[in-house]
């Protein structure tokens, strides 16, 4: 299922805050900047917030949708997938007791966050050639023969 042109708005732009907020704290955070580092991850973490309703809100109205035609079902699990090991990560970050833990889980939830904007690209991309090859015309066969 489509998703309306102002949720796809409101997603895109979350999206866009995480991204950048949390590239450039990567960039920041061992520089000469500590309260930069620390506004950022604030920001970080309300759009983080806002992230998780979306992701509620997409559960229902988008993602059983298109489990249920079957549509774009393969990069459909990829994207959630993704964003529960986000979510997941962002949790280990948060209360992890251990340094090694810690290490891997900003690892990965590095990666997948970096990673996140191309997914998305990604599966958005597949959807309209699936939708526009579902509209074009088929060409005519020929009938009682």
């Amino acid at each position: 299922m489509r998703l309306s042109p102002r949720f796809q708005a409101v997603l895109y732009a979350v999206v866009a805050v995480l991204f950048v907020t949390g590239v450039v704290w990567l960039a920041v955070d061992r520089a000469v900047w500590p309260e930069l580092a620390t506004d950022l991850l604030r920001v970080h973490g309300g759009a983080a917030m806002v992230m998780l309703v979306l992701l509620g809100a997409l559960l229902p109205l988008h993602a059983r949708v298109g489990w249920r035609r079957g549509r774009n079902v393969t990069s459909g699990v990829l994207m959630l997938g993704s964003n529960g090991l986000l979510v997941l990560t962002a949790f280990g970050l948060y209360y992890s007791g251990s340094d090694t833990f810690r290490y891997w889980t900003s690892e990965l939830h590095v990666a997948l966050g970096v990673a996140l904007p191309l997914l998305i690209a990604g599966h958005v991309m597949l959807g309209r050639r699936r939708r526009a090859a579902a509209r074009a015309p088929r060409p005519a066969t020929a009938q009682g023969r």
